[in-house]
């Protein structure tokens, strides 16, 4: 039954863009998303270069906390909270499923929604870092830990993921522009929640970015990767000579004399 269904599904589109070109991109975002973590994670550390900050932003927003921001701020982080958006990741994977009758690109977010859980959940636990004081925290009590911010993480790997995944098949350049910048963009919101709410440093928050990234160019190498080997399948078919009647069937008349 599987099988049956899975023969039903038509083939994800192809990227646009080279394998070349992808590939560079791909391991352009890795390098970033690496540096910028192991920078963040060498800072707090040894309690130098930004972590000498976080203290100081900390203040700094707490005391510039106002009403329309609270609100803001307060809904911005409950529906990026990472259980929420494994949930609706989930969802919106399987409805694109149902939907474009695909399994690939829904698969390729779903996976990358995963790795990012899994990766936050494991730096969290080698780092240990301990949130900003209680006290600051505007939504209640929270005991996990602070070092990476999971919202931060969570919503910048799929926006950026989703994003990739939906401009290199159907967009020009200026709508990748414009799709990653807001994706960047909504990461930065969701980020800045977290400081402003109290629950993060700024350091945890800018090595989110970096996870993010990392996680998100895992995803593309994964998609480029199956784009490569679809071109060369497809190259490969159309450049196979087409099989003769004769070759087709030996009884025929042709193929006897």
């Amino acid at each position: 039954m599987i099988s049956a269904l899975t023969a039903r599904l038509r083939p994800a589109p192809l990227p646009r863009a080279s394998q070349q070109v992808l590939f560079c991109w791909a391991g352009a975002l890795l390098v970033v998303g690496d540096a910028v973590f192991w920078l963040m994670f060498a800072a707090v550390q040894s309690d130098s270069g930004l972590a000498a900050m976080d203290g100081t932003v900390h203040s700094l927003l707490v005391d510039s906390r106002n009403p329309a921001a609270t609100a803001l701020f307060s809904v911005v982080s409950a529906v990026t909270a990472p259980e929420v958006l494994t949930v609706a990741g989930a969802a919106f994977a399987l409805a694109w499923a149902v939907w474009k009758r695909e399994l690939w690109r829904p698969a390729v977010l779903m996976g990358a929604i995963v790795l990012a859980v899994v990766l936050t959940t494991l730096i969290k636990q080698l780092v240990s870092r301990s949130r900003p004081p209680a006290a600051d925290f505007l939504l209640g009590p929270d005991d996990a830990l602070s070092f990476p911010s999971g919202h931060t993480v969570g919503v910048g790997v799929i926006t950026v993921v989703l994003a990739y995944l939906v401009l290199s098949r159907s967009g020009t350049r200026t709508t990748a522009v414009l799709g990653f910048s807001g994706a960047l963009a909504v990461t930065v919101l969701v980020g800045l929640s977290r400081l402003y709410l109290g629950y993060h440093w700024l350091t945890d928050v800018v090595a989110s970015f970096g996870v993010a990234l990392a996680a998100a160019a895992v995803a593309m190498f994964t998609d480029v990767a199956r784009h490569g080997s679809a071109r060369l399948h497809q190259k490969t078919s159309e450049s196979r000579p087409p099989s003769s009647s004769a070759d087709a069937d030996p009884s025929a008349p042709d193929a006897q004399a």
